[in-house]
């Protein structure tokens, strides 16, 4: 009896991990059909024409949140580390790229490569100037906070000390539109989410399929226990610097690009990419990049129903709601690169 209790074992152990991940998953389907019944409603009470516009504007808006929110997330996954800088880094770029195209007058996708390379050497530079210092003396999370804040506040008044409080614009052509199947979208907003959704889907294959990907999800589980593996850690931890500032440069020139250049302009857009982070499972980046990506047409569809002025507070009603329901977040595990 014994024995074929045994023998049925590893039949019946598929069948429960086949469980878990099916029970894994459900947070995700379960937002996913609920969003797409709140979609439903909006095409019956507004017509599809409206929800399908409004959507093309959120994608835009939801793009330059999950550039921001996967490498926010992505640092706090690796080193533990809650950036309140990450928002100033999006700003950085920004006016590099304003520097590049409207100071010294060169292309916009120049002044776009200039900025990545820019925000990633910034990252660099503060990872080996006072992160890795700092873990090297045993800081702790609130020691650590504390300075990405007071970094926050220090790049956003080097900004201003060099370039001034004036919003400022970058050279790019905002009068031109693209119309397919009724719809209209801005020439700048479609190329902000052609190059956001391919940005994005090359950062997620990197995550999964690459060497460099699978060494930050181990230094993401143990970092000692990767270390003694034979990973060289310090490498991957810069190379996830020059990645999150990168994507954070990438963010900010498209928010430029799409709203103004104003010193704040990071700021404004942190508490919606720490949502982003928050609600996709902090340290999860695939999690952070369909929850930004959701955030932003969650925000602009609801323009639908309230005042334009009052759709932030929506996002984040949203996101207090899904908090309560599950608090560890939609997508993904809380722990995950």
């Amino acid at each position: 009896m014994e024995g074929a209790e045994l023998a049925a074992r590893p039949e019946r152990l598929p069948a429960r991990e086949r469980l878990a991940e099916l029970a894994g998953r459900r947070p995700a389907l379960t937002a996913l059909a609920v969003l797409g019944l709140v979609v439903l409603v909006l095409i019956a009470a507004k017509g599809l024409h409206a929800v399908a516009q409004t959507g093309l504007n959120g994608l835009t808006l939801g793009s330059i949140y999950a550039l921001g929110a996967v490498g926010l997330t992505l640092v706090y996954g690796i080193l533990k580390l809650v950036n309140f800088a990450h928002g100033d880094f999006l700003t950085f770029g920004a006016y590099i790229a304003y520097l590049v195209n409207v100071s010294i007058g060169l292309p916009v996708p120049v002044a776009l490569l200039c900025a990545l390379v820019a925000t990633a050497a910034l990252a660099v530079f503060f990872e080996i100037t006072m992160w890795r210092p700092m873990r090297g003396k045993g800081a702790g999370i609130l020691q650590l906070m504390l300075m990405s804040i007071g970094l926050a506040f220090l790049i956003r008044s080097l900004v201003q000390f060099i370039w001034g409080g004036q919003v400022k614009e970058l050279n790019v052509d905002t009068a031109s539109t693209v119309q397919f199947l009724g719809l209209r979208i801005g020439q700048i907003q479609l190329i902000v989410i052609i190059v956001g959704f391919v940005v994005l889907s090359g950062v997620g294959l990197m995550l999964r399929f690459s060497t460099l990907g699978k060494r930050m999800r181990a230094v993401s589980d143990d970092l000692d226990l990767a270390e003694t593996a034979g990973i060289d850690t310090t490498r991957v931890i810069v190379l996830s610097w020059v990645l999150a500032g990168a994507l954070a440069g990438l963010a900010g020139v498209f928010a430029g690009e799409t709203q103004a250049v104003e010193p704040n302009l990071g700021a404004e857009l942190l508490l919606a990419i720490f949502a982003a982070v928050i609600l996709g499972g902090i340290g999860d980046a695939f999690g952070a990049l369909a929850a930004g990506i959701v955030l932003g047409l969650v925000t602009e569809w609801s323009t639908l129903v309230f005042d334009a002025q009052w759709k932030l507070v929506v996002g984040f009603v949203v996101l207090i709601i899904a908090l309560i329901v599950r608090p560890q977040g939609i997508f993904g595990r809380a722990k995950a690169v």
